[in-house]
């Protein structure tokens, strides 16, 4: 599983010319769900997402979580991010998990980070969409659960 984390003022998603999620201080987070990715990497990758001190505190130190700053998350499906480029020109996305697997999992996601914080905004599973995003730093984070788990 991998997140793509964005600390962003504002952030929006339009399919098909409207609107369907929008936020301003917080995430903007890219999910990528990969082939053999489970609920329990999903708890453990949210946890970890939240856990982050990524923005300023009143001495301008990196320091506070979202939770301290009342931030809003807003979540993006992108099966992409599993692209595999090491051979030709074309990726492949052979370690995307299957559309309806991810689907689920990534509800999953929603519903757990709705526990941990007031404002979620979602894309739409599998539309094409626009993403639209004024980045504050900017300040991207990946997070690859390949990489935290072997850290737990």
């Amino acid at each position: 599983m991998r997140f793509v984390i964005q600390i962003s003022d504002e952030a929006r998603v339009d399919v098909d010319g409207k609107t369907v999620g929008k936020i301003g201080q917080g995430y903007l987070v890219f999910v990528g769900i990969g082939d053999g990715d489970t609920k329990e990497i999903a708890d453990k990758m949210v946890k970890k997402m939240m856990g982050l001190r990524i923005f300023k505190d009143e001495n301008d130190k990196i320091n506070l979580s979202i939770k301290d700053v009342g931030g809003e998350i807003l979540l993006v499906s992108q099966f992409t991010l599993y692209a595999d480029c090491k051979k030709g020109n074309r990726p492949n996305f052979i370690k995307s998990a299957a559309p309806d697997f991810a689907e689920d999992l990534f509800n999953y996601i929603v519903d757990l980070v709705k526990t941990e914080t007031e404002v979620v905004e979602t894309g739409v599973f599998g539309a094409h969409m626009s993403v639209s995003l004024v980045n504050n730093g900017p300040f991207t984070v990946i997070l690859d659960s390949d990489e935290i788990l072997r850290s737990v």
